[in-house]
């Protein structure tokens, strides 16, 4: 298959469609609009269903509707949007019912702006709603991310009936670049035997949340809890680049990368010792690979957009074998390679 290009919206929707996405609910927000817009007209051509809701908190009721009858089903929104979400969201992982969450997030607090941020980290990865869930959560760098992790999203969302959310950002969702549709393959996957798909030849299957039984929540947080450990033996995901005689290894995710990436290749091109660490899972954390990583003589530095999120889980994991710095730029305000490259060039004459 050849090379397309596509806005990364338009490519993570299209990605849904081939992974077999077959209802989608939303409610428009900038800067992910060109999702529900490119669904509206794809999706029923490829025998799904598309609503636009008359609000966010609808339109993850219905994403909970749909996945309860078995159907993949996906929401998209960015940060106000997914906070009006919440709620359906933590009901979603109580009942075990898979689903994916798009989050093209935006500045903030409040309604901010429209501009590329990552101040919704704590949101995605710390639970977001009540109650002691997870969900996985995958950081895309690139539009060709966009795609191959979206196939991937729908796929594990139904091998831990998990809600799982694809974290991007205005500047990934606006952006036009090349890549490669890839063919989705369909691994083998439990049958949805829990499905509410009518029952005239079994017993009726109940999916809920409510646990009013005595013992009963504990029993379902502890499997809850079980699985999320084995998410965190197995599906943890993220990229290196020269880190192995690095004095200084700069961490970051989702957009910051790119941005990160380019200030690290041009250091090194000068001789620094630096490499970057890219965790593309946020849930799980790559944590005991940067511990692996950290020593005395090696120090880190986080590159958000925002006022520091990431920057506690490294310094969780590092666990005081290295300093940890930040640099964030929050507010919806986006830093250019090259004034990255003179902070970072700082530490080394420092």
């Amino acid at each position: 298959m050849g090379k397309a290009l596509m806005k990364g919206n338009e490519a993570l929707a299209e990605a849904a469609i081939q992974a077999g996405c077959l209802f989608y609910a939303g409610y428009p927000i900038t800067p992910q609009n060109e999702i529900p817009e490119y669904l509206s007209s794809r999706l029923p051509d490829a025998g799904g269903t598309f609503i636009q809701a008359e609000s966010e908190l609808a339109a993850i009721n219905m994403v909970y509707g749909a996945s309860a009858c078995g159907a993949r089903a996906m929401t998209s929104s960015s940060s106000p949007g997914i906070s009006l979400k919440q709620e359906g969201i933590s009901f979603l992982a109580g009942a075990e019912l898979p689903a994916v969450i798009v989050n093209m997030q935006r500045g903030g607090p409040g309604l901010g702006n429209i501009s590329a941020s990552q101040a919704d980290y704590f949101q995605a990865v710390k639970g977001g709603g009540h109650g002691d869930y997870r969900m996985l959560v995958y950081a895309p760098f690139n539009v060709q991310e966009l795609w191959d992790l979206t196939l991937l999203a729908f796929d594990k969302a139904d091998e831990y009936r998990t809600p799982v959310m694809i974290l991007g950002d205005g500047i990934l969702g606006q952006m036009m670049e090349p890549f490669e549709p890839t063919p989705y393959v369909r691994p083998r996957l439990p049958e949805k035997t829990w499905a509410l798909d009518g029952c005239r030849n079994r017993q009726p299957n109940v999916i809920k949340s409510l646990y009013m039984g005595e013992g009963e929540l504990e029993e379902k947080n502890q499997a809850l809890q079980d699985k999320y450990r084995t998410m965190k033996a197995r599906d943890v995901r993220y990229q290196t680049y020269a880190v192995e005689d690095a004095e200084l290894i700069v961490v970051s995710f989702g957009i910051a990368a790119r941005i990160a990436t380019a200030a690290v290749r041009m250091l090194r091109e000068e001789g620094r010792k630096i490499g970057h660490f890219r965790p593309i899972t946020l849930f799980p954390f790559p944590e005991q690979q940067l511990q692996d990583l950290a020593g005395a003589n090696r120090r880190f530095m986080t590159v958000e957009l925002n006022a520091g999120q990431m920057v506690e889980d490294v310094r969780l994991a590092v666990n005081g074998r290295s300093e940890v710095l930040l640099y964030g730029r929050p507010g919806g305000a986006i830093m250019t390679p090259e004034e990255l490259y003179e902070r970072l060039k700082d530490e080394f004459r420092g």
